[in-house]
Order: C-alpha cells, then sequence, then structure tokens
C-alpha cells in the first residue's frame, strides 16, 4: 500500500490576555498575569504568555480547526489514565476564539496526549493514554461530548500519542512499546466505534542514515519510544514532504517519504540521530512567521514572535532532567543549537501560526 502524503493539521493560537517581553538575552516568563510591557526596538524574539484558564494544568497539544483554537489540559493525569495527586481523572478540551476569548470547554477521561484538527470533517481527533488503557476520540465542536473508539490491531503493547491527517489518512504514533519489534505508527480507520489499526513502520525497520558522517550506511532501528509526530513542508532544505516520527528516548527522528512503501524492510525511511532526546518539531513555512509553545511549567501558553526563516526547523529539547528548552535543529546532523533570547523558555508543544484555515504543523505550504 503507498504511503501517503501527510498534513499535520495545527495552527495558530492567538489568546488575548497578558504579555511578558524577552530581551535579547532571555525572558522571564511568568506564573501569572502581569501588566504587558512592549518589546524594546532592538529585541529579536518577543514573547507573551498567558496563563490557562480557571484550574486547568499541563497544557500540551494545540490544534486549530475552523476560526477556533483548541487546547488540551491534562491536569496531571497519568499515562495510563491514572487520577492526578488532586484526584483528576480527566483532561480538558478548551476553544478559544482567534481573538482570545475563551469558549466552550470538554472533559475527556483520561490523559490526552494526541489532538489535532480534521477539516474535512469538521471534527477534532483525540488520543488518549500513551503509555496503555488508550483509545481514540472524536469531537464535533457543535457536541456535548466526544465520541471514544475502541482500538482493533493495536499490537505493540502500549498506548498511542501523537496525531497526524491527509486526506482522510490519520496515522498515530504507537508509544510505550512492550512487544519487541511491534509497530512505531499505525494508520487508523474509523469504522462504527472501532478504531482499526493498520502498521505504518515497525520499531526493528531498516533505515538509512541521514547524518551528513553516515549517510547513506543502512541502520537496524531498535525503537524504544515512538513519540510525537509532524510533517516537513516543502520549504525545508531537507526531507520537505516527510511524515516525521520522533523516537525521543532513542535520540533518532524518523522521515518516511510519501510514496514509499510502509512495510518492515523500511523502505522510504531515513534516520537522524540528534543531540539530545526531542519532544516536538516545528517547521517555520515564511520569514518572520510566529511560534506557539505550550509550557506546561508554568501553566501557560506562550506566543514567539522574532526572525524564524522558511523551512527552519524548531525543537524541544527534554533532557532527563532539568528543565526543557527551545532549540534550532540542524537537519543534517542533528545538532541542536540554543536562540538567543530564547534560552528561558520551557516548552512542550511547538507550532507556527498561518493566515489560512490550514495546518501550521507540518506546513501549509505543503500542498
Amino acid at each position: 500500500m503507498p504511503f501517503p502524503s501527510f498534513t499535520r493539521t495545527r495552527a495558530c493560537l492567538l489568546l488575548a490576555g497578558v504579555a511578558a517581553s524577552t530581551a535579547a538575552v532571555g525572558v522571564a516568563l511568568p506564573a501569572a498575569a502581569s501588566t504587558p510591557s512592549p518589546a524594546p526596538a532592538h529585541t529579536a524574539f518577543t514573547v507573551h504568555s498567558f496563563p490557562a484558564i480557571g484550574a486547568e494544568t499541563s497544557p500540551d497539544d494545540i490544534t486549530r480547526l475552523g476560526d477556533s483554537i483548541y487546547v488540551t489540559f491534562q491536569n496531571g493525569v497519568g499515562p495510563l489514565g491514572e487520577a492526578a495527586p488532586s484526584g483528576a481523572t480527566a483532561s480538558t478540551i478548551q476553544q478559544y476564539s482567534l481573538s482570545g476569548v475563551p469558549g466552550r470547554s470538554w472533559s475527556v477521561t483520561g490523559k490526552v496526549d494526541g489532538l489535532t484538527a480534521d477539516p474535512e470533517h469538521h471534527r477534532l481527533l483525540l488520543t488518549a493514554n500513551e503509555d496503555g488503557n488508550s483509545s481514540f476520540l472524536t469531537l464535533d465542536p457543535r457536541a456535548a461530548a466526544a465520541v471514544r473508539y475502541t482500538y482493533q490491531g493495536l499490537t505493540h503493547g502500549g498506548g498511542t500519542d501523537a496525531i497526524s491527517v491527509s486526506r482522510g489518512s490519520i496515522i498515530v504514533s504507537a508509544s510505550n512499546p512492550t512487544v519487541p519489534n511491534g509497530p512505531a505508527a499505525y494508520r487508523v480507520v474509523l469504522d462504527g466505534t472501532t478504531a482499526r489499526l493498520t502498521p505504518v513502520l515497525f520499531d526493528n525497520s531498516v533505515a538509512t542514515s541521514a547524518n551528513t558522517a553516515t549517510a547513506g550506511q543502512k541502520v537496524q532501528l531498535a525503537l524504544t519510544d515512538p513519540d510525537s509526530n509532524t510533517v516537513v513542508p516543502r520549504s525545508s532544505s531537507r526531507f520537505a514532504g516527510s511524515f516525521l516520527l520522533d523516537s525521543q528516548g532513542d535520540q533518532q527522528l524518523l522521515f518516511l517519504t510519501p510514496g514509499d512503501r510502509d512495510d518492515a524492510a523500511g523502505h522510504g525511511i531515513q534516520v537522524l540521530s540528534v543531540a539530545q532526546p526531542l519532544d516536538d518539531t516545528a517547521f517555520a513555512t515564511a520569514a518572520h512567521r510566529t511560534l506557539w509553545a505550550t509550557d506546561p511549567a508554568h501553566d501557560a501558553v506562550l506566543e514567539i514572535t522574532g526572525p524564524f526563516q522558511p523551512g527552519e526547523a524548531v525543537s524541544t529539547i527534554t533532557p532527563d532532567s532539568g528543565p526543557t528548552s527551545l532549540a534550532r535543529l540542524n537537519l543534517k546532523d542533528g545538532t541542536l543549537a540554543p536562540i538567543p533570547g530564547l534560552t528561558s523558555v520551557t516548552p512542550k508543544g511547538l507550532l507556527f501560526t498561518g493566515g489560512a484555515e490550514r495546518d501550521e504543523r507540518g506546513g501549509d505550504d505543503q500542498q
């Protein structure tokens, strides 16, 4: 079966609220509201911080559907759906207008790890519980509650995480594998109340090294931590149009070329080894685009404006200990460079904005 072309459906978050500005040497992020202060004229980047609404905590994924923004707040729920220390057992999906006015909210049992939009069907797609007891959900913004689907064909023993969509094809990451050599990502087909899964690639697929020093060498994968995924926009200097799967703990990024076969031999798979563990990676699709980052350390959403270049890859570094950080990713050798002026940002989810009702995580210049 041909591997589909992919679009990651996430978009801009424009929240009305208070702002904090960077200086060229860094930024101090408030945990709560403060009086907005304009950035100096010489500042390369400006950061606005918008606190969570009410008691919501741990913001993660962000998506745009139509003229609304949707954010998942995980509220401390565990990766198997365990109750948070507060007793919470549900995540919150919060709607905002494009001007930042809060709209509806939905309570979804479990830890919602994946959240993206399916514009063709005017619905949101969600995954719950990344380590196990996992399920797939759809949410029509006009409905009172999400619809939950039971997985069929989930054979890797763990849960599911990030989601990508293209022309009706849904792809999810196969997170926390407990079965050797199982699938690393699945194609999802919804049938009644069942989410039928077909493997896209495997933890032990054969890939081709993409690092400059070892370019062209065959690599036997041994993935242990498939996590985030996205799509590389056409403006990228490398891997343009490819589906990107991050195996976080293995410090590897897998790139699958649209149209290549999705079998165990790993046809069309390239692997880029990176210098540190990564969570999300986002790509700028035009000069001076706005980057949005969720910040669970401060229960906030950050708006970052500055001189991002078309095709530039920006990643969240997730060290084994210590805070996360933002870095530019070198797509040739996998090295990571801190971004001057943004060294104090502690991000998780990342996305770039765009003016059209299109995907920003995977590129509005892709189709």
